[in-house]
């Protein structure tokens, strides 16, 4: 309980491919974002070119309440920070807001398992205005519920929730003709088991006929690290994997070298967090106090957004 993990969100001056080529972020020049200050984090980041913006989703999370919402984070051509605010909020947590456009609209497909279910979220007004896609009927819940088009309609790759060791070492695949379904998983049995890397942990991308998927290594601890697993994508119906590249937080990104567990492409840039674990007594008596039912104030108010030229 005294141990806390701190993630931070940085974005990598590469496309993804040269990344996964490459098998390492060492030598990569990295933009990290803003600190959140003590206990908080933000983490899960999916991002979005739109008219000359980047939009980073991610997920933005207080120890003191325990409770994760979806916030944007909005960077100019540059990558200086311009805009930031909340864009969804729910009874439940909610985290890993997988950002994709398809017929004309523009989706978000967030964590969220503790809601009973997997949420389909299109922008009404993008970026700050969602709504659930109530056709959208997935038949079960799901952790970091990954979707991926191909020629032969859609998948989704993701954990399931139960039991409850599976949500670190399994990874199941269901498929759709239309992205509002009806979705029918394959097979009752995960596809993989293994806790070196099978829960998602980023976009998949093609190279020819394989498609690389960015995995969590859980072994040594949660988000440890990425593990590219490779598939042909023609083969859903009997999937098999290859270990691909193992992908570390380098050095460079001292101190958050305890842990890696996202890797998003973003058109020219990769999306990345990285965490460092602390030990907090602070945290300690949080949990404590919430153990007791007794109520914790929620954290200070973030510091101002820096503006360019600021």
């Amino acid at each position: 309980m005294i141990r806390t993990d701190l993630w931070h969100v940085g974005v990598v001056k590469a496309p993804m491919a040269r990344i996964v080529a490459a098998g390492t972020l060492e030598g990569f020049d990295t933009l990290w974002l803003p600190p959140e200050g003590s206990l908080r984090f933000i983490a899960d980041p999916f991002g979005l070119w739109k008219d000359g913006l980047l939009h980073i989703f991610v997920e933005a999370y207080d120890y003191r309440t325990r409770h994760g919402a979806i916030e944007l984070l909005i960077l100019d051509e540059n990558l200086a920070l311009v805009e930031r605010g909340p864009v969804l909020r729910e009874p439940w947590h909610l985290s890993y807001p997988f950002i994709f456009e398809a017929d004309g609209e523009t989706w978000m497909l967030p964590e969220a398992h503790k809601s009973g279910r997997l949420t389909l979220y299109r922008a009404t007004r993008f970026p700050w205005r969602w709504q659930p896609e109530e056709r959208f009927l997935f038949p079960e819940a799901a952790i970091d519920a990954t979707p991926v088009r191909t020629d032969r309609g859609w998948w989704i790759f993701y954990t399931p929730p139960a039991p409850k060791p599976w949500r670190t070492s399994a990874l199941k695949l269901a498929r759709a003709d239309d992205l509002l379904g009806p979705w029918e998983p394959c097979g009752d049995a995960p596809v993989l088991l293994d806790k070196g890397g099978a829960r998602m942990g980023g976009t998949p991308i093609r190279r020819g006929e394989t498609l690389l998927l960015p995995t969590q290594d859980c072994r040594r601890t949660y988000g440890g690290a990425i593990s590219i697993r490779e598939m042909r994508w023609r083969d859903a119906a009997a999937p098999s994997f290859e270990a691909g590249p193992h992908i570390v937080a380098p050095h460079a990104f001292h101190p958050h070298v305890d842990g890696l567990h996202t890797l998003s492409q973003a058109g020219p840039v990769t999306l990345v967090d990285a965490k460092r674990t602390v030990r907090s007594f602070r945290h300690l008596a949080i949990r404590c106090a919430q153990a007791l039912g007794l109520a914790v104030s929620p954290g200070p108010p973030r510091r101002p957004m820096p503006r360019p030229g600021a």
